[in-house]
C-alpha cells in the first residue's frame, strides 16, 4: 500500500458536497489544521471517489478492512492511531477522510498542493481499484444542499454567505406569510413592484428563489444582510464572514516544519 507522510489537513465535518470542502487557497487562519503523520493512499475509481466525495453514506466495507488503522495523527509529539482515515484519488481530484470511528466520511480535506502533486506521482503507471457502490437513488439536492451549478465558481466567503441566504430564504418558505413574501420579492427587483401584488405565496415564494439562486453579487449580499437583520443566529453567521474578510489563508512559509 501507498503511505504519504506528514500530510497537512483541514478538516471540514459533516460536509456532504465536496464544494464545501475548501482547496487549500481558501484555508483561513481560524481553520483546525492537523497533521497526518502517516496516511494510506487509495486510488479508486471516478463512481467511488464521487461516492465519498459527495455523500455522507457508508464507505465500503472492503476500503474500510484495508484502511484500518494504518493512518496516524500527531499531536504534541505523540502518534496516535486513526481508525479509518486514508487520502483519495481518482487520478484527478484529491481528497482526505476520516469517519472519526464511524463508517462514513465525517471529516474531509483537501492537501496542499504539494502534496497533492506527489499523491499524483505515486499512482503514475498504477490502475484504479473498482469497489462495489450501495445502490441508492441519485442524490437528491435542496436549498440546504444547492447543486454544484450553483455553488462552483464562488469563494468560500460567498458560498457561505449564500447557504446563510438560503437558510434564511427557507424560513420565509415555512412562515408562508404572502405579505412578507412579497414585501421582500420587491426589496429584490422593486421595479416589478405592481407585478408582485397579483402573486400569491408559492408562486412569489419560488420567483425570488429562482432569483436569488443563480450566482453572487454585491445585491445578493446587500439583500442577504437585509433579510437576516434582527435576526441573532443567522447574524452571527454573517459576523463570521465579515472577520474573515480579509487575506488570512495560510502561505507556504506557514506549512514549514
Amino acid at each position: 500500500m501507498l503511505y504519504l507522510h506528514d500530510v497537512w489537513v483541514s478538516w471540514f465535518e459533516g460536509e456532504e458536497n465536496g464544494y464545501n470542502v475548501c482547496h487549500f487557497h481558501e484555508w483561513r487562519k481560524s481553520d483546525r489544521i492537523e497533521i497526518l503523520d502517516q496516511a494510506p493512499i487509495l486510488y479508486v475509481d471516478k463512481k467511488t471517489y464521487q461516492y465519498i466525495e459527495n455523500d455522507l453514506q457508508d464507505i465500503p466495507e472492503k476500503i474500510m478492512q484495508k484502511i484500518y488503522q494504518k493512518a496516524y495523527v500527531r499531536k504534541n509529539q505523540e502518534r496516535k492511531k486513526l481508525d479509518y482515515a486514508a487520502i483519495l484519488t481518482d487520478g484527478e481530484s484529491i481528497l482526505a477522510f476520516d469517519t472519526m470511528g464511524y463508517h462514513i466520511p465525517l471529516r474531509k480535506s483537501r492537501l496542499i498542493p504539494r502534496q497533492e502533486r506527489l499523491v499524483l506521482e505515486l499512482i503514475e503507471k498504477r490502475q484504479p481499484d473498482t469497489y462495489e457502490i450501495p445502490s441508492k437513488e441519485e442524490k437528491e439536492y435542496h436549498i440546504l444542499s444547492l447543486p454544484p451549478e450553483y455553488m462552483l465558481g464562488l469563494t468560500r466567503r460567498e458560498r457561505q454567505l449564500k447557504q446563510v441566504l438560503m437558510i434564511a430564504i427557507d424560513q420565509l418558505e415555512m412562515n408562508k406569510n404572502e405579505e412578507e413574501i412579497r414585501y421582500w420579492l420587491t426589496e429584490w427587483c422593486p421595479e416589478k413592484y405592481h407585478y408582485h401584488k397579483t402573486l400569491d405565496f408559492d408562486t412569489a415564494y419560488r420567483y425570488l428563489y429562482n432569483e436569488l439562486i443563480r450566482g453572487w453579487s454585491e445585491k445578493h449580499e446587500r439583500f442577504c444582510r437585509q433579510l437576516i437583520k434582527g435576526q441573532t443566529y443567522y447574524e452571527h453567521l454573517w459576523e463570521i464572514e465579515q472577520e474573515d474578510q480579509k487575506p488570512t489563508t495560510y502561505q507556504s512559509k506557514d506549512l514549514k516544519r
